[in-house]
């Protein structure tokens, strides 16, 4: 057995897979560890949304990580379907942010005057020209700020489709396979201990989302984040309820092939609990029924939960530790973990291979957050 890699991926979601999947696509030999199973946490709780607009404002680092993200996944999706077969079922039809009180229609209207001033494609409904778009929408809905470009994809095939097509290219992948700690000399890692023995490399990637912190930790290394628990749910229509991903300040309601629509999500912080509540789910259920009325009427499917990496700046991290050489961290996405795996898969092979990032990171380095430093 190998035991010696260019480099290591410590986590097998849709970061790591991404992360592992630009290094070999760059030639190098990637050895990716998964603690338990691949796309088995967030990557494979999430609704797949790629929000930009929606989730965000036009302005800031994290909107032109985010933009330039959104703008790779129709090359993604045949590059991965070409190389591991699996279909990340990329939907681009768009994404309306629905008002329903006077407030949120004042508030959609700033925000398209932002994104307007951005260059970015924004459109003001009135809530009848949202109904003619979407009709199972409720009488309630006063008007709705239409995204164009925001799209979503099934987040477990996107996590999977990443980490089979890094296989493909000479990738080693391992499941059930624990990093307890490093290895390191004179300020450089050069390994990792774990339950199957020792492996070494120069340069070790930890993607690990919300449990990246404690294992830090166990090294003395300090990184600031917080677990969040989202609830979700799905249920099923004989004919499809929606065409466009419904996103409002209650919940969103994201339409799947075959009649599924996946509405989410709750945010319960500080918590690595995944069990799902009655009331987070009558929650999610009641906000949804205020927008699609017609949803009661639908076959349900189920319930889970996810737990998603927050940073106390709402930025994820994404860099070099500053006291060890070799060792890279990628985490704390939050909500855009699925938004932002193509471009944070890119830049981190970048700094890997010593090369300049072609964005401005430096608003995401390690050291802004840390509390202390090491050495």
């Amino acid at each position: 057995m190998n035991r010696t890699y260019e480099a290591i991926v410590v986590g097998g979601g849709v970061i790591g897979g991404s992360v592992a999947y630009s290094l070999a696509k760059r030639g190098m030999e990637v050895l990716l560890l998964e603690k338990d199973s691949l796309a088995g946490q967030a990557s494979g709780a999430a609704a797949g949304m790629l929000g930009a607009q929606a989730e965000l404002e036009g302005e800031g680092p994290l909107f032109q990580l985010a933009k330039t993200s959104r703008a790779m996944f129709n090359g993604l999706a045949d590059e991965l379907k070409i190389a591991s077969g699996i279909d990340i079922e990329l939907v681009n039809k768009g994404m309306m942010k629905l008002a329903l009180t006077d407030r949120e229609q004042q508030e959609h209207r700033r925000i398209l005057e932002v994104h307007r001033q951005n260059n970015e494609v924004a459109e003001l409904f009135t809530g009848d020209e949202a109904r003619r778009r979407e009709p199972a929408l409720a009488n309630e809905v006063m008007g709705a700020l239409y995204l164009e470009r925001d799209g979503q994809v099934a987040a477990p095939q996107l996590a999977l489709g990443f980490l089979k097509s890094a296989e493909a290219l000479g990738s080693v992948i391992k499941e059930d396979v624990e990093v307890h700690s490093f290895h390191s000399s004179k300020g450089k890692i050069i390994g990792v201990a774990t339950t199957e023995g020792d492996f070494m490399s120069d340069n070790i990637v930890v993607t690990g989302g919300a449990w990246s912190e404690s294992l830090l930790m166990e090294m003395g290394l300090p990184l600031i984040t917080h677990p969040v628990k989202g609830e979700c749910f799905s249920v099923r229509t004989e004919v499809p309820l929606l065409s466009s991903t419904i996103f409002s300040s209650g919940c969103y309601l994201v339409p799947k092939k075959g009649g599924r629509i996946i509405v989410g999500a709750t945010v319960i912080p500080n918590t690595f609990n995944q069990q799902t509540t009655v009331k987070g789910i009558s929650l999610l259920l009641e906000n949804a029924k205020k927008l699609v009325p017609s949803i009661e009427e639908a076959e349900w499917e189920g319930a889970w939960a996810g737990i998603r990496p927050q940073t106390a700046d709402g930025l994820p991290y994404m860099g070099e530790h500053p006291d060890y050489d070799g060792l890279f961290i990628a985490t704390g996405h939050y909500r855009n973990g699925i938004l932002l795996s193509p471009i944070t898969g890119e830049v981190m092979a970048d700094l890997i291979e010593g090369k300049k990032p072609s964005l401005d990171i430096s608003s995401f380095r390690i050291e802004r957050l840390i509390s202390k430093k090491t050495r």
